[in-house]
């Protein structure tokens, strides 16, 4: 009986998450003519320059710039606050951001991390330092959100005597 009692409760759970997901707020479509908030990352990675096998400190920032068609409503942003008047840049939490590394006299990018902007919109990472190159931070955009990124170049060099 206890199982059949389970079943109907998932079962009405799962209609109304349905129900929820299929109402009409989301059905209706965004103006085609707004691109979306222009957000900004910044990336900083310390210390530099960094000794080889000692970790490097990954720390940036996820901003959207507060706009009329932003602050109205037309973009709504979950888990950030509301832009206040002297406000330029509002900073965006629970965004995943993307950690790359290209190393010194290669071209290609290669996947280092993913991490999540706290609710205060920051980030931070460590990671080791092998060789020089350029570290970069993306933020792939979201819906009503451009993407951006930062980077910063860090000089490895040799290992400590002791």
């Amino acid at each position: 009986m206890r199982r059949i009692a389970a079943g109907l409760a998932a079962a009405a759970l799962g209609a109304s998450v349905l129900a929820t997901a299929a109402s009409p707020a989301f059905a209706d479509e965004p103006d085609p003519d707004f691109v979306g908030g222009n957000t900004s990352l910044t990336l900083d990675a310390n210390p530099e320059p960094a000794w080889r096998g000692r970790p490097i400190d990954l720390d940036g920032k996820l901003s959207v710039e507060c706009e009329e068609d932003y602050i109205s409503g037309f973009v709504q942003v979950i888990h950030s606050d509301a832009c206040s008047k002297q406000e330029r840049w509002h900073r965006l939490a629970w965004k995943r951001i993307v950690i790359l590394f290209r190393p010194d006299g290669t071209g290609k990018w290669e996947y280092v991390d993913s991490v999540r902007t706290g609710r205060d919109g920051y980030f931070h990472t460590r990671v080791p330092a092998r060789t020089s190159g350029t570290w970069r931070a993306v933020f792939e955009g979201a819906r009503y959100l451009e993407p951006s990124e930062g980077a910063d170049y860090v000089k490895v060099i040799g290992r400590r005597h002791h």
